[in-house]
């Protein structure tokens, strides 16, 4: 089976939100009560032989250390912690579409919203440690 089928047949069983935003493009919403209390919109994406799967999952704040990320990256796999410039953090994930399957998909998704999960419960943390 083709990568893109792959993806959209798994992304298309899942419950809740999803949806195809182009031929190789998708996006999944996971509820607030299941990622921290605010929605996390998943992008996935099949570009130059991989499958790239990407979420934002905390605006700038300085309560928060985003450098703190690089330690994290790490001791992550597959999934790894960014910053933008203006300190936004987000979580991606990629993996080469010769390698996928419906367990890699779902593990590639998993890894996500848990990092996202991660970063918002750390920068909640924080919120009350400087309270």
């Amino acid at each position: 089976m083709a990568a893109v089928d792959l993806v959209h047949d798994y992304i298309s069983a899942l419950p809740g939100e999803s949806r195809r935003l182009a031929h190789t493009e998708w996006g999944v919403t996971v509820p607030a009560d299941q990622a921290e209390g605010w929605p996390l919109d998943i992008g996935l994406r099949i570009h130059e032989g991989l499958l790239r799967v990407q979420a934002f999952a905390a605006s700038a704040d300085e309560a928060f250390d985003p450098w703190l990320l690089l330690h994290w990256n790490r001791q992550t796999r597959m999934a790894r912690f960014s910053c933008t410039r203006d300190r936004d953090i987000w979580v991606q994930a990629d993996l080469p579409v010769t390698q996928l399957d419906e367990e890699r998909i779902d593990a590639l998704l998993g890894l996500v919203a848990e990092g996202a999960g991660v970063v918002r419960r750390f920068r909640a943390a924080a919120h009350e440690h400087s309270a």
